[in-house]
């Protein structure tokens, strides 16, 4: 229960940093006078896709831990009824 308050909590801190990043650089860009607004703008467009990527990256490693961890969760449970199997034989 103290885990999921705590990552909860992280969470938060995170969000909060990117949400005063992402106002900062917005800031910034706009209070830039001597960059055109096209430049601003493909600033502006090439941070959102910098974003998006990353966020689909950091899924991806998600989704990839996650599966090779059920597989190791299914291969354990496997040999378990196996060896529960071989030990409770009475055959053998």
């Amino acid at each position: 229960m103290n885990n999921r308050s705590d990552t909860t909590l992280i969470m938060f801190f995170n969000a909060a940093a990117v949400v005063v990043a992402y106002v900062m650089l917005g800031l910034s860009l706009y209070l830039s006078p001597e960059v055109p607004l096209s430049t601003k703008g493909f600033w502006g467009i090439s941070v959102l896709l910098l974003t998006l990527a990353l966020v689909n990256f950091v899924k991806y490693r998600f989704d990839d831990r996650m599966s090779s961890d059920r597989i190791q969760r299914l291969e354990e449970a496997r040999n378990e009824r196996l060896l529960s199997d071989y030990v409770s034989d009475p055959d053998k």
